[in-house]
């Protein structure tokens, strides 16, 4: 069995864990650098777990674009069944649901363990499979184990969004320090070699302690690369010849490429050289590996590469993401055009777009000297890859493929670019170009007889139109579509069409426009490889959701239709919907949830237009409440991002977060006019909830104009002087925030619970200033939270303390949901998180907890 130094407290968490999934599922989160031992406690694990549990391996490889699903590809061959089968053809929700299948075992049976290795290098989809499995974890008895190297997850990596968004109360988090001076004079006495100066060279880094002690030569290599080429020195040169073609296998090396060199190999497993790994040998560390990689000359690399091209293209079935890791390192153009293309559409068919568009950027400059036919249709691809994936480098990619398309004078694919030309326009926040690509896109195809392209095309005017609030020019345009699309029988511009049509209606005020975008939506679903239309469906519903202020059709769409975007890589919807999802927790008093949806909304890469104005919107205002610096400068970016877009979407977000930040700041002056140019717009195109917010901003900085008559009523109330039932009006909608302000502008006692609400919530800018205003006043003046007690030690937020209050009642989820006007789901979600933070299992023990320590 395999023996750990310093490590048996790393293996007790395990095991705990894998106890505790008789309850549930868990996840053990193992980290630390390269070489301090993962893999190995890994092992150590599944030793020591025997016939309880069910082993699963999948590891991610070091390739240059990493393979699509690889971990997956791993447990697959394992468990075998319809998840092997599908897992190459079926779609990326299809594999997961199967894969929970498979995971979901009776209680008598062993516990699945997955072991998810160098999750530093996975790609997309693997990681939203992660992003998966945590959040339906619950539902059956497995083990998560994931593993990977902190020193090469920085800041920015999505794999921490990954694991933050993980859920508390399964998730443990296992890091492995180094080996203390005495744990590695131990090694060095079992090895029977002295330990001088080992633990000062190594820092106690378990791989190199043991790499250094495995070395023939006496004394401590002075690097990494002189240790295992000090090793590599003892080997027959038939056997160096093979460490050094494995050290070129970013994984491992498998039979069909050892060959007739089986002996080569075992002499390199006896010296310690390389390890079976698999069904193949390794390295024992990716840190050995490339130092013997890059002690091989530049035309030794290549040459390896060449060869194992060469070997891997005759075995065939393997996946195409080597074949390009090859092909490119032993600079064979022929093969990396050839095999490129076929690993980018076997990535974008499971979702992974950013990984497609990272094939297809590598292969462009190589294919500068192929047919314009060719370079323009790599370039197209490119482009589809990029724009679901989010990525902004796509508009030069559809330039440059119109302009060969122009070329070569093909009017149906110039007319589709042009298109194309339109969409990625309008996503960089260039609202007029995308119009006038638009046209230009329906008069190309309008000469040329009529096909899915000219109804697309319709189609996308439609789009523009509804999205710039033209909604009768938007109908009119999507009629024109709709009724082209279904003479073709084409289903792919029949649901773009519905979705147009149904947001234009919607934004009419005519409901029928909700249930045509959720039709839309299960029709694109149905019709299958409609991801982007399924998830534009559902995007425009819950974004016009939250415009309206109503809540609960946000928050149950938002459930259904934010998990279909992680999982399918629509990064762009995913990341302008989570700004949305802010603006209601921010505005149902969850401002530590808002402040990690507008946070994660923000942290991908560069988004251009106003795709990530509600996020940038919602950190501004949390912001200038809690007084935090940096809320001008979020707000200034809103309105750079949202008003050249001229879209009521985006400028009026834009302008509240403005006005909010100024008058705040104690600007009323500038406050007001930039509640009066988002009020323009609002008013010109009926909007009541925009209409009304940035009319409340200029009533609050003294501007005595009566209601805009198109003013929601609950900001028209308190215009009209009617704060009570303004407050009353907000409550029953479960705003929080918003009731307070009404409140801090009625009688003392009023203004006192408007005073609670603003110090329970952290709202310290708003605090000062209705203190102010009550001196003004001559009314008494609260005092503000103790600072011993203006932190809750629980970490609560303040829906979760207005939920545990209700617990202590004895209120079911149901009747929190009625008295706080939420939905029975995310109650259950808020009850979940108090449970987690209070350390208790039952609403019981959460009630007692709560009165033991002075909660209520």
């Amino acid at each position: 069995m395999t023996v750990l130094l310093e490590r048996s407290a790393e293996l007790a968490a395990l095991d705990s864990l894998l106890t505790g999934c008789a309850a549930g599922g868990r996840v053990a989160v193992v980290s630390g650098e390269a070489g301090a031992g993962k893999s190995t406690l890994a092992a150590a694990f599944a030793e020591a777990a025997g016939p309880r549990a069910q082993m699963l391996w999948g590891a991610c490889d070091p390739l240059l674009t990493p393979r699509a699903l690889g971990p997956l590809h791993d447990i697959a061959r394992r468990l075998g069944g319809r998840l092997r089968e599908r897992i190459g053809d079926g779609s990326r929700g299809e594999v997961f649901d199967l894969l929970l299948e498979a995971l979901d075992r009776p209680p008598q049976a062993a516990r699945p363990v997955v072991v998810l290795e160098d999750l530093h290098w996975a790609d997309e989809a693997t990681l939203d499979m992660v992003a998966f499995l945590g959040r339906r974890l619950a539902l059956c008895r497995a083990l998560l184990v994931i593993t990977y190297r902190e020193d090469e997850v920085g800041p920015d990596h999505r794999l921490r969004t990954v694991l933050a968004g993980l859920p508390p109360g399964l998730i443990r988090r296992v890091g492995l320090p180094p080996l203390t001076a005495a744990a590695v004079a131990e090694l060095a006495r079992r090895a029977g070699r002295r330990a001088t100066d080992v633990h000062a060279v190594t820092g106690g880094n378990p791989l190199l302690v043991t790499e250094v002690l495995a070395a023939p030569a006496e004394g401590v290599p002075p690097t990494v690369q002189d240790l295992v080429l000090s090793r590599l020195a003892t080997l027959t040169p038939p056997a160096r010849e093979v460490a050094h073609l494995v050290s070129v296998v970013p994984s491992r090396a498998g039979l069909e490429l050892l060959g007739n060199r089986l002996a080569e190999v075992d002499e390199c497993l006896d010296r310690g050289v390389l390890t079976a790994r698999g069904n193949g040998v390794a390295f024992r560390h990716e840190l050995l590996r490339r130092a013997v990689e890059e002690s091989l000359s530049p035309v030794r690399r290549q040459a390896l590469h060449a060869e194992i091209l060469s070997v891997l293209e005759a075995a065939g079935s393997v996946d195409p993401a080597r074949l390009v890791h090859h092909a490119h390192h032993a600079g064979d153009t022929v093969a990396a055009l050839r095999w490129t293309p076929v690993a980018a559409r076997r990535a974008a068919s499971v979702g992974a777009h950013k990984q497609a568009a990272a094939h297809y950027a590598r292969v462009l400059p190589l294919a500068a000297d192929r047919p314009a036919a060719e370079r323009a249709g790599l370039l197209e691809e490119y482009v589809q890859a990029a724009y679901h994936g989010g990525l902004t480098e796509a508009l030069d990619a559809c330039q440059a493929a119109l302009a060969l398309r122009t070329e070569l004078g093909d009017p149906v694919a110039i007319g589709l670019n042009l298109r194309w030309m339109s969409r990625l326009s309008w996503w960089n926040g260039r609202p007029d170009q995308a119009r006038d690509y638009g046209f230009r896109s329906v008069e190309v195809l309008e000469t040329q007889p009529p096909g899915p392209e000219l109804a697309a095309a319709y189609s996308n005017l439609s789009q523009l139109f509804m999205l710039g609030d033209e909604n009768v020019r938007s109908i009119a345009w999507g009629e024109r579509a709709l009724e082209l699309a279904r003479a073709l029988d084409d289903r792919d511009t029949e649901v773009h069409a519905l979705i147009n049509l149904g947001s234009a209606r919607l934004h009419r005020g005519d409901l029928v426009g909700m249930a045509e975008l959720r039709r839309a939506h299960d029709l694109a679903v149905a019709v299958g490889g409609l991801d982007d239309s399924a998830g534009r469906a559902l995007v425009n519903l819950a974004s016009n959701a939250v415009d309206n202020y109503d809540f609960d059709i946000a928050e149950q769409t938002f459930d259904r239709i934010i998990p279909f975007l992680a999982a399918r890589d629509l990064d762009g919807y995913h990341r302008h919907l989570l700004g949305h999802r802010a603006r209601l927790l921010l505005a149902r008093g969850d401002w530590a949830a808002a402040a990690d949806d507008a946070g994660q909304a923000l942290a991908g890469p560069t988004m251009h237009g106003g795709g990530l104005v509600p996020a940038v919107a919602a950190r501004a205002m949390l912001r200038a409440r809690r007084d935090e610096p940096g809320a001008l400068d979020d707000a200034r970016d809103a309105a750079e991002r949202g008003y050249p877009t001229e879209e009521a979407q985006f400028v009026c977000p834009a302008a509240i977060a403005l006005a909010e930040a100024y008058w705040l700041a104690g600007d009323p002056v500038r406050a007001a006019q930039e509640a009066e140019r988002g009020l323009k717009m609002a008013v010109r195109i009926g909007h009541p909830w925009f209409s009304g917010e940035l009319a409340f901003w200029k009533w609050r900085c003294g501007d005595s104009s009566p209601a805009p008559a198109v003013a929601a009523e609950p900001f028209r109330l308190l215009i009209d002087g009617d704060w009570r039932a303004a407050a009353d009006a907000w409550s029953k909608r479960g705003c929080t925030y918003l009731a307070a302000c009404c409140l801090a502008h009625g009688d003392a006692p009023a203004a006192a619970e408007a005073l609670r609400v603003f110090d329970r919530l952290g709202a310290v800018g708003p605090a000062r200033r209705l203190r102010t205003d009550l001196r003004e006043r001559g009314l008494r003046v609260p005092r503000g939270p103790r600072p011993s007690t203006a932190a809750d030690p629980t970490g609560l937020t303040g829906r979760q303390q207005e939920v545990l209050g209700l617990i202590a009642e004895g209120l079911s989820n149901a009747g929190i949901a009625a008295r706080l006007t939420l939905s029975a789901k995310t109650v259950d979600h808020h009850v979940s998180a108090v449970l987690a933070k209070l350390g208790v299992s039952s609403r019981g023990r959460a009630a007692a907890e709560a009165r033991d320590r002075g909660l209520l």
